[in-house]
């Protein structure tokens, strides 16, 4: 089994995961099929795989016979790839079962499953340390003893620990550095029956930071719509639901926004086939078994329309969104939103640098995302002058429509060495627009994504004036002097700013200069072309990168639809492409050039082993398994430098995977390359 990485967002992917059976499409939901009495033909609403329990199969005498004899696609009828629990389930259950953790796995294998797995421990949320740790130690020495015994099966094992996340942490880290095909995070359906998402977020984060990147992640037991976009978010890529088949026979439908009651509806709550057909009286009105059929369909396909749905919010760069769309329906599922934003850090190493969609704000959970944390660390490359001026937000780029109503402007002394003329202090001033998400957006790079790229409402929330405030009040600490919009301070409740007297001794601490003492300054400020590339580029490369690439005397060249700047040369040479999507760089071979003269190996590249040096210098795509070093740093849709042992430049092009992953597969694409022959 291989798995390839298609498409990103935040630590969800597209993927292929390639089996003896097929190919699975995830994120996926595989359906628990019970393998003595099948109630749903499964295939005909769009599952790829699905899951069934080998344990059953094993202690019963006539299913064991017929499974050993036909194999498991026959006796469920399902000829795609095949999941098989081990036992676990009845053990959490009923505490034991009559199976030991090498006879289960042989037995998989006999029965010809795809992927099996082994006997762990699921060890319940909130139980004494002690056991949760002696459980874990068995978990493991059972995974030890599934690679002896397993011969060519494929195998999952199982993350536990309860709620500990270090022991998580511990299990997963462990587990996976052992070569299993797929790995599970086990016992969270207490965490999810009881709604401690927050704590589920906990598990997840703790199991999925510690387990290899290249292989797929199944939270197990996940089987309601409401909570798989979070859980993707996270980088799960597989779910199994028995949900679909347990709430129908409650008469309960299940939906992303979450459950509803057969006894309670006066209408269908979507536009299946089930849901257009017939009326809440029409099933109330039917025999039992017809009618847990019916809604068990309408599970299945709300289940599957969900994860479709969840493949093109990875696809279009908005799968933040959906999520908060998502979470926002329950109180706790909110819990773990909120909770998500203390793992910030981890997932904006998985975030994809560039995106298709626009940023859109739909509340103060939208400031914890890694498009807010990575802005606010990469305005440090921009070179700072002695002064500063903040403006309001107009349309975008804030630039180009610079607000005419500033109102008064206020300056704030930093370093007790007060301006007094306006001349002096537009001389060396750099300009600012005070903002909602991204607090604080320099000039020279108000175009590049996402910066031009996002959407909030004009009446802010607590929550995001207080985040303005304090990042504002810290940016400001680092210039002479600021001078400050009063729509600024208004927007943001800026009132206990210290604000400086006038020169000449006035007893008021308000107003400083007027607008027209400011207003021929003002339109004096844009930023000239070169300024503003070089700006770009060390936001995007990193500090002193533009002026490595654009050394000399540069011809820009601009648009003459839209009048931005698209290509900048030196002669004849082009040197770098202003992409008009984002107002991102992309190189040329000279740029290139330049580039890796700059920085320091590693940053910036991906080495290649000699086999491949050949195909990059033509300028075909780079493989992961081909890969020998990369930058750690690098960031999905980033451009980057590759390079061959002696680290001499032989291509460039587009990375496909972050640093982590690019370092830890084995399939897949990991660069497109652009351009070769350097």
């Amino acid at each position: 089994m291989n798995f390839e990485i298609k498409n990103k967002d935040v630590m969800g992917r597209t993927g292929i995961i390639k089996t003896p059976h097929g190919i699975i499409k995830t994120p996926a939901l595989m359906p628990v099929i019970h393998p003595g009495k099948q109630t749903l033909d499964v295939k005909k609403f769009g599952a790829e795989v699905v899951i069934t329990n080998a344990y059953i199969m094993y202690k019963n005498e006539d299913l064991r016979a017929k499974v050993l004899e036909e194999g498991v696609h026959e006796l469920i009828d399902f000829p795609g790839p095949i999941v098989t629990d081990s036992g676990s389930f009845q053990l959490s259950e009923y505490g034991d079962v009559e199976v030991t953790n090498k006879e289960i796995i042989e037995f998989q294998e006999l029965i010809g499953t795809d992927i099996g797995t082994s006997l762990d421990i699921p060890t319940p949320p909130y139980v004494k340390r002690d056991r949760a740790e002696k459980e874990l130690e068995i978990t493991i020495e059972r995974a030890k003893e599934a690679i002896e015994v397993r011969g060519d099966l494929m195998l999952n094992s199982v993350v536990q620990g309860s709620t500990f996340a270090d022991l998580r942490s511990t299990c997963a880290e462990t587990i996976g550095a052992m070569d299993f095909e797929c790995y599970p995070i086990g016992a969270v359906v207490p965490l999810m029956e009881s709604y401690k998402y927050s704590d589920l977020v906990d598990v997840v984060m703790a199991s999925v930071k510690n387990l290899p990147d290249s292989k797929p992640r199944h939270l197990m037991g996940a089987g309601h719509p409401m909570v798989f976009a979070l859980a993707v978010a996270m980088g799960c890529d597989l779910f199994d639901s028995a949900a679909y088949i347990l709430y129908a026979q409650d008469n309960r439908f299940m939906m992303p926004t979450g459950t509803y009651k057969l006894q309670n509806l006066v209408e269908m709550p979507c536009s299946c086939r089930v849901c257009t057909s017939y009326t809440p009286d029409d099933l109330r009105s039917m025999d039992k078994e017809e009618r847990m059929l019916l809604i068990a369909e309408h599970n299945l396909t709300v289940s599957f329309a969900e994860i479709r749905t969840i493949k093109q919010a990875i696809n279009d760069g908005n799968l933040m969104e959906l999520v908060e769309l998502r979470c926002h329906a329950h109180p706790y599922l909110l819990d773990g939103l909120r909770n998500l934003k203390n793992y910030t850090a981890e997932l904006e190493k998985y975030d994809p640098a560039t995106k298709k969609s626009a940023f859109f704000y739909s509340g103060p959970e939208s400031l914890g995302r890694p498009e807010i944390k990575r802005h606010l660390e990469k305005i440090s490359r921009i070179p700072k002058k002695k002064n500063l001026l903040v403006l309001p937000r107009g349309r975008k780029p804030y630039s180009k429509h610079i607000k005419e109503d500033l109102g008064k402007l206020y300056i704030k002394n930093v370093n007790g060495n007060a301006i007094i003329d306006p001349e002096d202090l537009m001389n060396d001033c750099q300009v600012c627009f005070a903002d909602v998400p991204f607090a604080l957006i320099p000039m020279e790079i108000d175009e590049v994504y996402p910066l031009a790229q996002n959407e909030s409402p004009m009446n802010m929330d607590t929550d995001a004036k207080d985040f303005v405030r304090i990042q504002l009040e810290a940016y400001i600490s680092q210039f002479d002097n600021a001078v400050i919009s009063a729509k600024v301070l208004d927007r943001f409740d800026m009132y206990t700013i210290t604000l400086e007297p006038l020169p000449d001794g006035s007893e008021h601490t308000e107003k400083i200069y007027s607008l027209d003492e400011f207003e021929g300054d003002i339109g004096r400020i844009f930023v000239d072309d070169k300024t503003k590339i070089k700006s770009i580029a060390d936001y995007q490369f990193g500090e002193g990168a533009g002026s490595a690439l654009f050394k000399n005397d540069v011809k820009i060249v601009k648009s003459r639809k839209t009048g931005k700047i698209r290509h900048v040369y030196e002669g004849e040479t082009l040197i770098a492409t202003l992409r008009a999507s984002d107002s991102v760089f992309v190189l040329d071979r000279e740029g290139a050039r330049r580039l890796h003269s700059h920085v320091e190996y590693p940053k910036n590249r991906v080495v290649v082993n000699s086999d491949a040096e050949p195909f990059a210098r033509e300028g075909k795509s780079i493989f992961a398994k081909f890969v020998i070093d990369c930058d750690i740093n690098i960031r999905s849709n980033e451009e980057v430098l590759i390079v061959n042992e002696e680290d001499e430049l032989i291509a460039f092009g587009k990375s496909i995977l972050c640093g982590h992953e690019i370092i830890d597969f084995n399939t897949g694409q990991a660069v497109k390359t652009r351009k070769g022959g350097i």
